[in-house]
């Protein structure tokens, strides 16, 4: 082959090559997507995790310790108040109710007996009365003997005596009734508090307890949540919860239902922060509570804290950082130009600024060359 074919071979194989590489390689690395501003209005939020929790949970006990003989609900129940949720074995409390009824009732017979004999008493006393002061005049004026009036005497104050007598049975028999009845009262308060009942309205969050099982005053046998307080505990960092305000609209995502979005509002807001997480606890409350819910589930919150009206709004990708600065590419005359902005806030992957944004913005690409000011670029 002759030498002037050798050279044109070669050059063609490098022109080649030097084409293939600047159309597939380094113009890639220099061809930029370009995104566009928006005018527009950001929804500030703020973001937290958390649990559902609540307000009002009441470990419900009995007054009174003794076996369990009936628990009437089961966790996942609804009560309302003063349904009746368990029952504690009274023992011999109803034979010693019965008694003290038996007792009560005897003394009050006595009473009445007694009552009723003071009567007939009485009505004696005013006879006999009469009599002892028609023979004291008679005594005085000599008309009868001495032993006549001493009779006359001796009955009145026989029937006083009896009288006397009377009316101290008729308060024994009193106080046996205020005894007995005091004593029904007690034992019908202790049994009353061997049956436990719901102080709320409520969902039985669980059963602490089993059906023969002793108990102390203080062990709790079922757990119930009052619905109205529900709500979700979440966590703030303290450099954005300034913003939060009660009242404030918010949005709860389940971990078991992570494409639905609950309305809520922030109800609560912790005076402490966490020493060690530097966080803020906050309660927002369902607007309506989804049923059924769980106690302690994981949650995300976003809690909407402002509203910016007419800002330029760019995709949260869009930002780049140089020397600390925030700023965005911006194409002007085939050039790669680094355009600082101020920016006022981020939510939802969307980031607020006050500069308008005419130029189109190119989309940061790590697979591409570095941009740098200047630079010349593909679109």
């Amino acid at each position: 082959m002759k030498t002037w074919t050798k050279t044109l071979l070669i050059f063609a194989l490098l022109l080649g090559a030097a084409t293939l590489f600047y159309f597939k390689i380094y113009l890639p690395k220099i061809s930029y997507e370009t995104a566009s501003a928006k005018i527009g209005s950001l929804h500030v939020s703020v973001f937290g995790i958390g649990n559902v929790d609540a307000r009002d949970i009441y470990p419900i006990t009995a007054q009174s310790g003794g076996k369990l003989s009936s628990i009437l609900t089961d966790e996942g129940k609804w009560v309302k108040k003063g349904d009746l949720l368990a029952t504690i074995d009274p023992v011999d409390l109803p034979s010693l109710l019965d008694e003290t009824r038996a007792s009560r009732q005897k003394a009050q017979f006595e009473s009445v007996a007694s009552k009723n004999e003071l009567k007939t008493l009485q009505s004696q006393k005013e006879m006999i009365e009469l009599t002892f002061k028609r023979y004291e005049k008679l005594y005085a004026q000599k008309y009868i003997s001495k032993a006549e009036y001493d009779k006359a005497d001796t009955d009145l104050k026989g029937i006083n005596a009896q009288i006397a007598g009377n009316l101290a049975h008729n308060s024994a028999s009193e106080m046996e009734i205020q005894k007995a009845s005091s004593s029904l009262e007690g034992l019908q308060t202790k049994l009353s508090r061997l049956k436990i009942v719901a102080p709320v309205d409520g969902y039985v969050l669980s059963k602490d307890a089993q059906v023969a099982q002793n108990i102390l005053p203080t062990q709790s046998i079922v757990t119930i949540v009052d619905p109205k307080t529900v709500w979700v505990k979440t966590f703030v960092d303290e450099k954005i919860s300034s913003k939060i305000a009660l009242g404030q609209n918010a949005k709860i995502t389940l971990r078991s239902q992570p494409n639905k979005e609950f309305d809520a509002k922030v109800v609560r807001i912790s005076a402490l922060s966490d020493a060690t997480t530097q966080e803020r606890e906050v309660a927002v409350a369902f607007t309506n509570l989804p049923i059924p819910f769980y106690i302690h589930e994981q949650a995300e919150v976003k809690i909407e804290t402002e509203i910016l009206n007419n800002v330029t709004l760019l995709d949260e990708s869009l930002i780049v950082y140089i020397n600390k600065e925030s700023g965005v590419w911006i194409v002007k005359d085939s050039k790669a130009h680094f355009l600082k902005l101020i920016i006022l806030a981020h939510s939802n992957k969307k980031v607020a600024c006050k500069e308008e944004i005419k130029s189109q913005i190119l989309v940061p690409d790590a697979t591409k060359k570095p941009l740098v000011e200047g630079m010349r670029i593909h679109l």
